[in-house]
């Protein structure tokens, strides 16, 4: 969708990852890898956003050393929070993410098989301290649910944890107090389905 507002699918995967991490500074081969895209694809789109001031390069001297992973001529680029475009672009981005998350969430209910809990915490609620980021519990496709996650994955250049379980296995969980399962319940979470009326 917004790769035809962007006029390039590499061009706004590079940009998710510069907002995602507004603070660090990557090398070009590293974003090669994340956007899984072509290094000349990278560096011609580093270009054209480093022309219109949404980055900016930054000097190996300044890069902290949990960030130089490439080498000492490796060029770094960071966002240019700075730049005029960055509160619109920001906001139109989170906006992205948001649709993103509703297609995801519908494709699983409607596509994942019989789903009797859809539960999301973690990244989708900015929720650290949990061990997944989606439960699912039900009849369920992994096949299916492995294949809309990695979709979702790669058009938001974020990482999915996600849990499945049979309802057997859920039941006996639940009844044995599994830490795992109660950490989910404790923590900030939504729940999309939930036949079991948990909430």
């Amino acid at each position: 969708m917004l790769e035809h507002f962007f006029g390039s699918k590499t061009r706004l995967r590079l940009l998710k990852i510069f907002f995602r991490s507004p603070e660090q500074a990557f090398y070009v081969r590293e974003l090669s890898r994340l956007t899984d895209t072509q290094l000349n694809a990278v560096r011609r789109e580093i270009a054209n956003l480093e022309k219109m001031g949404l980055i900016a390069g930054v000097p190996f001297t300044e890069i902290s050393t949990h960030e130089a992973v490439g080498t000492g001529r490796s060029k770094y680029y960071r966002l240019d929070s700075n730049s005029l475009l960055y509160p619109e672009l920001k906001a139109l981005l989170l906006k992205a993410e948001i649709g993103e998350e509703r297609h995801l969430v519908e494709m699983l209910k409607n596509k994942a098989g019989q789903v009797k809990l859809l539960l999301l915490t973690g990244i989708f609620l900015q929720e650290k301290e949990v061990d997944t980021d989606i439960l699912i519990v039900g009849k369920i496709k992994p096949l299916t649910v492995a294949k809309l996650i990695k979709a979702y994955e790669n058009e938001l250049g974020k990482v999915v944890r996600y849990t499945i379980l049979d309802e057997k296995e859920f039941r006996d969980r639940r009844e044995i107090g599994d830490k795992f399962l109660y950490s989910l319940f404790e923590a900030k979470h939504l729940s999309v389905v939930d036949e079991y009326h948990l909430n």
